[in-house]
C-alpha cells in the first residue's frame, strides 16, 4: 500500500492538476493519494476563487482520495513557510511514502543541491546574502544572487550545466526547493519525486496552451466567461464551478476586500501594524502613506511594491492584517505545529487512509469542526480558529445578500461513497 502526498491549492482543479495526479501515481506505483490543500486563502496572498469545500469536491471527484486542509497560518506565507507547513503535516501523518511536486526543471539533482546549501547556510553564502540584502534587494533576488556567487566559487564543475538565476525565476522550482529543505530539516523518510511542469507557466495570465495556468483560468472566470474555460477543466471541476456560482453568485478576489483593508489601515495604530506578519520595520509607514494615495486595492499594492517588497508579499500582509495574524502569535504557534488533521473530503480509499492515520499518528483528526471540543489543547484551538476566521472572511468578501457565517460549523466534509 503505497501512498503519495500532494501539496495543492486546486484554485481551481484543472487539467494540469489532473496530469500531475496521474503522473504522480504512475511514477511511484501508488494507489492512494493524500492532498494537503490550502483553504480559504492561498499562498500568493489572495482569497481562493471558490470556497474550500468546493475545491475539495473537485479534488475528490477527480481522483484524490483524501483532502486535508493546510491551516491558514501557513497557507498565506512565504514559499519557505508554506512548504514547511505542508511537509510537516504530511510527515506527521506517518503513512506517506512519497511527496510528488511539479517543477519546471523536472529533475531533483540540482534542486536538492540548492536546498542543501540553503539548509546548511555556509559562511560565504551568508556573506553574499547579507551584501545583496544591504543593497536593498528583495530576499528572493538576494538569495538568487548569493547562490549564484556560491556556485561560481565552489561548484565550478557545475556552473556550465546550470543557471541558478533561471532556475530560481520559476515558481514551481522555488517551491520544490523549499519542499526539499523541509524534508531535510525534518529528517523525513518521505521520498521526494518531481514531475516536469507542462503547458502554461504558473503565473501566465493568458490561456495559450491546452493545459492552462490556474491564473489564466481564474482571470477568464472572474471576467464572467465561465463557458470559455470549460475545455481547460475536467468536467467534474466545471460542474462544481457552475454549482458554486449558482449558489453564491460571486467568485472571490482581493478587490472584494478594499473597504475592509482601508478601514483597518485607518484605525490600526502604527505600532500594531508593524507587528503584522511579514511587516518589517519601516514598511508599515509606506503601507499607511500609500493607502492615503490609492483607494483601488490593486493600485495600492502596486504603490507599496518595491524591488525589496514584492507584490505577493504585500498581498499576504493585507490578508494577515484582516486576520490579525501577528508575528508574536505566529512565533507562539509555530513550535506547536502540527496540532490536528482537518478533513475536507474523502472517498472510500480515503477512509482506509484515515484508519491508518489513526493507527500511526498521534494527531487528532477533525472531521466535524465541533470535534475540537474533544481535545483540551489550547494550541489546537488557536490554530483551528484562524481557519474559522479565514472562512468567515472568505464569505464576507463574496458580498452575498444572505450572510454566511460560521460555515465551518455548518459544513461537513465532502464524502464520496462510490
Amino acid at each position: 500500500m503505497k501512498v503519495i502526498g500532494l501539496i495543492t491549492e486546486y484554485n481551481p482543479f484543472h487539467l494540469g492538476h489532473k496530469y500531475h495526479l496521474t503522473m504522480s501515481k504512475k511514477l511511484t506505483n501508488s494507489d492512494y493519494s493524500v492532498a494537503i490543500m490550502s483553504g480559504s486563502f492561498v499562498q500568493r496572498g489572495e482569497p481562493s476563487l471558490v470556497d474550500k469545500w468546493t475545491k475539495a469536491k473537485m479534488a475528490i471527484d477527480n481522483g484524490v482520495d483524501l483532502v486535508i486542509e493546510l491551516p491558514f497560518i501557513f497557507s498565506t506565507q512565504s514559499a519557505e513557510l508554506f512548504a514547511y507547513g505542508s511537509i510537516a503535516l504530511l510527515h506527521n501523518l506517518n503513512i506517506i511514502d512519497y511527496v510528488v511536486f511539479g517543477s519546471e526543471l523536472g529533475s531533483l539533482d540540482c534542486l536538492r543541491e540548492i536546498a542543501q546549501i540553503l539548509v546548511e547556510e555556509p559562511p560565504y553564502y551568508r556573506e553574499c546574502l547579507k551584501k545583496y540584502l544591504d543593497e536593498g534587494n528583495s530576499f528572493s533576488v538576494s538569495r538568487s544572487n548569493a547562490l549564484e556567487d556560491y556556485f561560481n566559487k565552489f561548484k565550478t564543475d557545475r556552473k556550465n550545466n546550470i543557471n541558478i538565476k533561471d532556475i530560481l525565476k520559476m515558481s514551481n522550482n522555488i517551491l520544490a526547493i523549499e519542499y526539499l529543505k523541509a524534508l531535510m530539516v525534518l529528517n523525513s523518510k518521505i521520498q521526494p519525486v518531481t514531475v516536469k511542469r507542462i503547458g502554461s507557466s504558473y503565473t501566465e495570465s493568458q490561456i495559450n496552451h491546452e493545459i492552462a495556468s490556474a491564473t489564466g483560468i481564474r482571470n477568464k472566470i472572474i471576467n464572467g466567461n465561465i463557458e470559455s474555460v470549460k475545455k481547460y477543466l475536467p468536467i467534474q471541476s466545471y460542474v462544481h464551478l457552475i454549482n458554486y456560482i449558482n449558489k453564491y453568485k460571486n467568485f472571490n478576489m482581493l478587490d472584494n476586500y478594499t473597504q475592509i483593508i482601508h478601514y483597518l489601515l485607518k484605525i490600526s495604530p502604527i505600532d500594531n501594524l508593524v507587528q503584522t506578519m511579514d511587516v518589517e520595520t519601516g514598511l508599515e509607514n509606506r503601507i499607511v502613506n500609500q493607502s492615503a494615495q490609492y483607494y483601488n486595492i490593486n493600485d495600492l499594492i502596486q504603490g507599496i511594491t518595491t524591488k525589496r517588497y514584492t507584490k505577493t508579499r504585500i498581498q499576504r500582509i493585507l490578508i494577515h492584517l484582516m486576520a490579525n495574524l501577528t508575528k508574536p502569535i505566529f512565533k507562539d504557534l509555530y513550535p506547536q505545529y502540527p496540532t490536528y488533521i482537518r478533513v475536507l473530503g474523502a472517498n472510500q480509499k480515503g477512509f482506509l487512509l484515515l484508519n491508518r492515520i489513526k493507527e500511526e499518528s498521534n494527531l487528532p483528526i477533525i472531521v466535524k469542526f465541533s470535534d475540537y471540543n474533544k481535545y483540551d489543547d489550547p494550541y489546537l484551538n488557536k490554530i483551528l480558529f484562524f481557519d474559522k476566521k479565514a472562512t468567515d472572511l472568505f464569505f464576507l468578501g463574496l458580498n452575498t445578500k444572505k450572510p454566511y457565517m460560521n460555515m465551518d460549523y455548518y459544513t461537513t466534509p465532502y464524502i464520496k461513497k462510490k
